[in-house]
Parts: C-alpha cells; structure tokens; sequence
C-alpha cells in the first residue's frame, strides 16, 4: 500500500494462479475455521468491537488518525484524497461498526495535494502504531470493502522496526483494487520485494467485497505468512520463496492500518461512477497470539 504500479496487479494475479485461489463464501457472525496459530475458541490478546454511539471517534488509546497528503508526497502512490480526522471521514456508527468513508472534498476545503493543487476527495487512515501490534498469531478483521472505479480500500500492516520503508517490512492483509470489485491481494512486501515485485496472492469472492461483510486474516508465524479469507487459505509465504539474500523482515511487532485511498497508481482516477461516500465499514479487529494491546 505504500507504493504501487498498475503492473502489481498483474504480478498478484499471476501468484493467485500459482496458489490455487478459489471462491470464498460470504462470512456470517459465527466464528469462522482459523488456520495455523489461532484455533478455535482462542481468546484474543487485544481486540477492537466499535461499540459506542453514532458519531464517535475511534478510541485514541489504540488509534491514530493521520492526516493530510502534500506532505506524505501523495502517500507514495499519487493519491487524490486528503485524509482528515473529521468524523464525516472515520467515526463509530452506533450499531457496533468503524466507517471510514472518502467523500468528495467539500467546497472551497483547499486542501493541499501532491498531485495537483488541491485534493478532490477526502477520506481517512487509521493506524495503531505505537498503540498495538501483533508479534506472531493471527490478525482477523471482518469488514465490508467499498468497490469502484478509482478506489483502493485497504488493510495492512507495517513493520515496528523503525527502518525506512521498504525495510520496514509490509503486510497487505487485503486490497480490492477499482475495476476489480470480486478480487481479494493479499501481499508482502521487504527490502528487495516490493512495489510490482512485492510477493502475494489472490481470492475471488462470490460478489462484489461491497455486498457483504467477510473476514480478512493473515497468520503469522515464525518464518511463515498465510493470507485467508473468511477462513480459507489462498496464499502461504515463507522465506524460500524470496528472492537472493531472502531478507525476511516480518519477525517483528507489526501495526495494522484501515484505509481508502482514492486515485493513484494502482487504481486509476475516479469518475462519476464512482460511489460517494465509499466507506469500508469495519464490523471488529481482534489480535490472536502474542504482541502489544
């Protein structure tokens, strides 16, 4: 999520293929079948349910909310939407739900983007650095994806280990890019595997990621990374499969970031097709294993 090229889809399309990725059910509120380190009726170490009332702000104790885009030089990836910490761009909506909504940027906002002058679309990025991460264990996150032209929902995680990125380890738990409303990447991404040449794979969901809620996980092990969607594996990473000098860096607390990127590389500009608000609504987060919350 760093950093893309319309090439990566090509590359993640092609590993899905290698990996066998099939269909995957709509999840329901029943715990899903868990994979590798987080068996059934584990408790969680640290989790993230949404309950409060409408309008509220995520809590500060284990979120961020970073801001703007100039700065961030277009969050690496030419991006139109200027993230706020406004509640109209993140906040609870009462019913036990985190919505992180882009929305077009409101008349006059001026708000300064890297690409052009001013940003046309607003959105947000929510990050618990500093505040939780997962050392080894499962990441599960149940969440609706907004789909369209020119979006790129995502959620990911970054390496603690204060290295620049790439170094700094990255984790794609899953992307729904534009066009391609039906498709889940997951991706890794390292020191010398990164951009288009970051390593992934793919799942196809019955419908659109918009129509309904799924769960999203990653299980990561010592030297092993497993993406899933809703309970069912589609890709496994392990050192041997990176390139020369196979520099794995993900044996280290990671956070976890919940964005909607609009425009850039990846996905293309909008258009009036577009959905407005496109929000991904985040029905819980939770943390198995062992890490920080």
């Amino acid at each position: 999520m760093n950093r893309r090229t319309r090439l990566a889809a090509l590359v993640l399309a092609l590993g899905g293929l290698l990996c066998g990725c099939g269909s995957s059910p709509a999840d329901t509120r029943s715990s899903p079948a868990r994979t590798g380190s987080s068996p059934a009726g584990e408790t969680p170490f640290w989790q993230a349910e949404f309950d409060g009332p409408e309008a509220t702000r995520p809590s500060e104790k284990s979120w961020n909310t970073e801001t703007g885009n100039r700065d961030a030089e277009g969050w690496g990836n030419n991006e139109l939407q200027y993230y706020t910490d406004d509640a109209a761009n993140s906040a609870l909506d009462g019913a036990g739900h985190l919505r992180i909504s882009a929305r077009p940027a409101p008349a006059g906002a001026e708000l300064p983007c890297y690409t052009q002058e001013f940003c046309p679309w607003t959105s947000a990025r929510l990050t618990t650095e500093g505040k939780v991460a997962l050392t080894h264990g499962r990441a599960e996150i149940r969440a609706k994806l907004p789909t369209g032209t020119g979006l790129l929902p995502a959620i990911w995680m970054l390496g603690d280990n204060g290295v620049e990125w790439p170094g700094q380890g990255e984790i794609d738990i899953c992307e729904v890019v534009g066009a391609e409303p039906r498709t889940v990447y997951g991706t890794a991404h390292g020191p010398t595997y990164f951009n288009e040449n970051g390593l992934g794979g793919s799942a196809t969901l019955p419908a659109d990621a918009s129509a309904a809620f799924h769960t999203y996980a990653v299980d990561k092990e010592p030297r092993r990374v497993t993406w899933s969607v809703d309970g069912k594996p589609y890709f496994t990473l392990t050192p041997a499969e990176l390139p020369a000098p196979r520099d794995w860096v993900f044996e280290q607390d990671m956070h976890l970031l919940l964005n909607v990127a609009v425009g850039g590389d990846w996905p293309g500009p909008p258009d009036t097709s577009t959905p407005s608000p496109a929000t991904m609504t985040v029905d819980y987060v939770r943390f198995y294993g062992t890490g920080r919350g």
